[in-house]
């Protein structure tokens, strides 16, 4: 393994490497993505890690990635592959001419991994740490560590919340957590629970037990980091979490209101041609 406390800097985080882990710390820079400005640091123990690629960037750049082991962040496990590239808190970016340096780094990384293909009984990488909390478009989502809750917003909320009332959750009572990235068409927070006392409703914004994300609201920063956190209670609270369940059927008539509603947001603008195109079809698979 390289020197106890070599650091190799790249574009918006260094990497410093000890025996048994790496510690990332993030800059606070005001191109640094949001999310690892939120991150601030992150120490990624070797056990962690299932494998290390460097591959070349783009505009002169070459990019080194330690590929996270399943199950061992629940940063990673409830963003479920959502974050895009530059997103991703396992990518360094670096200009080209540390090539060589760069390798030299992944090879020592590569030489100290252990083969271990199954999930880890627990996390390996520390969750963010709570008290956390975030906007969303319909309520105020807070988690203190031990329960999640939800304050309406009387702009945002619909009917069935309001009539529901605020919600709190122990983290003793959910099974998982499912995130939606905001920058998706319908992202949302649901808390996955045990056992309901009902199925679940499969729109987010008719379920007490989700809030649902909007221009500005629940951005990936603040939503993530909260999601994963709760991913982490809920493992050490019982059985392994899950993070995304099984919902029924819509109704036909709900399949015809959303994809009109998804017209109007695609003639107005807000909705690309692309974006069209592939909610609609995953509206219509749902009949």
């Amino acid at each position: 393994m390289a020197r106890m406390g070599d650091v190799l800097a790249g574009f918006h985080a260094a990497w410093e490497f000890e025996s048994d882990s790496v510690l990332i710390r993030f800059e606070r820079g005001i191109r640094t993505p949001k999310l690892f400005q939120a991150l601030g640091e992150r120490r990624i123990p070797l056990e962690a890690i299932a494998g290390v690629t460097l591959t070349p960037g783009k505009r002169g750049t070459v990019v080194l990635h330690a590929v996270p082991r399943a199950g061992a962040d629940p940063l990673m496990e409830a963003a479920a592959g959502q974050l895009k590239e530059g997103g991703d808190p396992y990518r360094l970016v670096l200009p080209a001419d540390r090539e060589t340096l760069a390798e030299y780094y992944a090879d020592e990384l590569r030489a100290a991994l252990t083969e271990d293909a199954e999930p880890p009984e627990r996390y390996l990488v520390a969750p963010p740490e709570a008290p956390l909390h975030f906007k969303a478009y319909d309520g105020k989502a807070s988690f203190d560590g031990k329960a999640v809750s939800f304050r309406w917003f009387w702009t945002g909320a619909s009917s069935t919340k309001w009539k529901a009332g605020d919600q709190s959750f122990p983290v003793t009572g959910l099974s998982g957590v499912e995130w939606r990235s905001p920058e998706v068409f319908e992202g949302h927070l649901r808390l996955l629970r045990r056992e309901p006392a009902a199925a679940q409703p499969a729109q987010a914004d008719q379920d007490p037990a989700a809030v649902v994300f909007g221009l500005g609201y629940g951005p990936v920063h603040e939503s993530l980091p909260f999601a994963a956190s709760v991913l982490a209670a809920v493992r050490a609270s019982g059985p392994a979490p899950v993070t995304a369940a099984a919902v029924p059927r819509r109704d036909p008539a709900d399949i015809a209101d959303r994809i009109r509603h998804l017209g109007e947001l695609h003639q107005a603008g807000l909705v690309t041609d692309e974006e069209f195109t592939t909610k609609k079809a995953e509206l219509l698979a749902e009949l």
